[in-house]
């Protein structure tokens, strides 16, 4: 039996898959078995969220007991190598011919077989990665901002990643602010954009048009709202107004930022015709996928700032590639500073000469000569105590010479597949103190157990029960059974509400959380219980009744709705029910006849992955009881993080031990495309 029948007969491929290694076949029956098969396997790889298939590693894709003869790598290699409908590019940056369907790319671990598009959109997303990056931004004289800069950050001379990340945003086009919940990102971009704004003003510029995204509307709003009570903590400083007064307030869902197309999946916006803005800020980039994030760098112009900010611990996009990961490995860990950027920032958070490695010295000395500030003894001076560790200038960046000539601690000089080295010239900051949620919820150490896989520190922190506002239900299968009345009691309230605007509000008090769609577990049989619970018969899943809460499941750009957007259905002052969605202004949501939506379903319950970019002041998080695919430590992490005030955890000891031995992991080249790591 060839490779393509075992795998089609034992249920691995989807139709889709097949039908294209079908269509190959078709057009030349003389096509390797090899090459039908790993076609198939490549359409399936993106279904699962790579970017493309690691021949060495297909066996992944499919479930443990699947029995399938497996041939050599080489062998594989080989075949598609030689294959009509391969290309193998010479280059990186080189194009794909339009006539090849596959391309087979890299070495090693990280030889992929991609769709052609797929590899087109990682080629593109590289490329502007780097145009953006390498670009110049007007710099002027960064000592004149001394003084703003410390009043915004008082502190700036101790480890405060905050002010560094400010500082750079001054000089580099391109910027990654990650970290945890409440580490201070929404923080640091606020201030940054003040900085930016004053610094526009000091070199003769118009105010800088700046945009705030995010991949999903509620992200959007959330991250505005951040913004806008960052910039209320600043009105006791005694800022010039003007400062403030050009900083948006609202934020656009990346569809809405690049322009939508009805019934077209091209944006208005794109390199021919670049986004209207000068800095552009975007949230939760761990939920952008691949074609997304070709498409937002493709049409940001040059001399534009884009500042992306992310959980690199969160789960990757739902849809095909791990796109922040993978420039976060080009861009370093976060933790080091470059010594370029240590002499061009000192003015601002003095010079970084503690722990610094002999070979950047001189570097150090003339830090501190732009500092105006003489070196100290050895030992650690105040003004170099931001530097947060002994390697923590980092020499890779000293110089484009000695980057080319081996890794160094911050990861970010890479030899490319035809034998050049590149260092992207992206800048990193990992933030890393504080959490967002209030003090009723002590969440910090169990977050860190999972994000570490630590499962057995994990589980006793659970067991002990001594976190606050974090509740363990080992053998708890169903909350509907042991908490219906006050699961109920909330769901109730929202088609009590007196406006639509109120029963949006109320619907992110709480929420189910599920790390699966099907089964008993699942968010879909969770909700249809819900609904049979809440109406008081069963339901079809095209009912729309008062007070079902229903999410968007595919992208209607002729509506302006999206994957991930959450409504309400009301009824209106007539008595009909309508489906209403937040707006641009809050204050005023957007209504819908329910025959007229993209496809939706109901949202009491939902995935984790559909709650990414949301929070809630309380969420119940569900684990299957038997082993999935889907668990990882990303997941239950992500779950956990969604919450405000109140967690519960329902997952026997065993399942959790299992979701954080795993990796959500994705098959991707961005990382060596991009100069991140071989």
């Amino acid at each position: 039996m060839s490779l393509l029948d075992a795998l089609f007969r034992a249920g691995v491929l989807r139709t889709l898959d097949h039908a294209f290694a079908q269509s190959l076949r078709r057009l030349d029956a003389q096509t390797p078995d090899l090459v039908l098969a790993a076609a198939a396997l490549a359409s399936l790889s993106v279904s699962r969220g790579h970017a493309g298939l690691r021949l060495d590693a297909a066996q992944e894709l499919l479930d443990n007991d699947t029995a399938i003869d497996w041939p050599d790598a080489d062998e594989w290699r080989q075949a598609l190598s030689a294959s009509r409908w391969v290309a193998t590019p010479d280059g990186v940056e080189q194009p794909t011919d339009v006539t090849s369907p596959l391309v087979l790319e890299g070495d090693g671990d990280h030889r992929l077989l991609y769709l052609r598009r797929y590899r087109e959109y990682e080629r593109q997303l590289a490329v502007h990665l780097q145009r953006i990056a390498s670009g110049t931004v007007a710099t002027g004289d960064i000592a004149a901002l001394a003084r703003l800069f410390a009043l915004l950050f008082p502190d700036a001379d101790s480890d405060n990643r905050q002010a560094r990340a400010a500082a750079l945003a001054l000089s580099h086009p391109l910027l990654l602010v990650t970290g945890g919940p409440g580490t201070g990102k929404t923080t640091t971009i606020t201030r940054l954009l003040v900085l930016l704004s004053a610094q526009a003003r000091i070199n003769g510029q118009a105010a800088p048009r700046i945009a705030l995204a995010a991949p999903t509307g509620r992200a959007a709003e959330r991250m505005a709202e951040s913004v806008r009570l960052a910039l209320d903590s600043l009105s006791g400083l005694g800022l010039d107004p003007v400062l403030t007064a050009t900083l948006p307030t609202s934020g656009s869902t990346l569809h809405r930022l690049l322009g939508t197309i009805p019934d077209s999946p091209r944006f208005r916006h794109h390199a021919d015709n670049p986004l209207p803005f000068d800095v552009v800020v975007v949230d939760e980039a761990s939920m952008i996928d691949l074609p997304l994030m070709a498409k937002l760098v493709d049409a940001i112009g040059d001399g534009t700032r884009l500042i992306l900010i992310g959980d690199p611990d969160q789960l990757p996009s739902v849809e095909a590639g791990d796109v922040l990961s993978g420039i976060l490995r080009a861009a370093g860990d976060g933790n080091h500073l470059p010594a370029e950027d240590a002499v061009a920032i000192a003015p601002l958070i003095g010079p970084a000469i503690a722990n610094a490695k002999p070979d950047v010295e001189s570097a150090m000395q003339a830090a501190a000569t732009v500092a105006g500030a003489s070196r100290k003894a050895p030992g650690r001076s105040h003004a170099a105590d931001h530097v947060a560790d002994a390697d923590a200038v980092d020499p890779a960046h000293r110089d484009p010479a000695t980057a080319r000539t081996g890794r160094a601690d911050g990861g970010s000089a890479h030899e490319h597949p035809g034998g050049t080295r590149a260092v992207f010239a992206g800048r990193r900051v990992h933030l890393l103190r504080g959490w967002r949620q209030s003090e009723s919820l002590q969440l910090a150490p169990l977050a860190e157990a999972v994000r570490a896989g630590d499962s057995l520190a994990a589980l006793a922190l659970l067991q002990h029960g001594e976190l606050a506002g974090v509740r363990y239900h080992p053998t708890l299968t169903d909350p509907l059974q042991g908490q219906r009345e006050q699961l109920l009691a909330h769901w109730r309230t929202l088609a009590d509400a007196s406006n639509p605007t109120d029963a949006l509000g109320l619907a992110g008090r709480l929420r189910l959380l599920t790390a699966v769609r099907e089964g008993p577990q699942g968010a879909r049989s969770l909700n249809a219980c819900i609904e049979t619970l809440l109406t008081g018969t069963q339901r079809r899943g095209s009912d729309h009744f008062h007070g079902r809460l229903i999410i968007v499941t595919e992208n209607s750009y002729r509506h302006g709705l999206f994957n991930g957007d959450i409504g309400i259905c009301l009824r209106d002052h007539t008595g009909a029910v309508m489906a209403w969605f937040p707006g641009s202004d809050a204050a005023q949501p957007r209504a819908f006849h329910p025959a007229a939506l993209p496809a939706h379903e109901s949202a009491f319950a939902m995935t984790v992955h559909k709650a990414q970019g949301s929070e809630f002041d309380e969420v119940w998080l569900l684990l299957p009881t038997r082993p999935n695919r889907v668990l990882s430590r990303e997941l239950v992490y992500t779950g956990l993080t969604r919450a405000r005030r109140e967690v519960h955890l329902a997952a026997s000891p065993e399942i959790l031990a299992q979701a954080l031995s795993r990796h959500a992991s994705r098959w991707s080249g961005l990382a060596w495309r991009m100069a991140g790591e071989r």
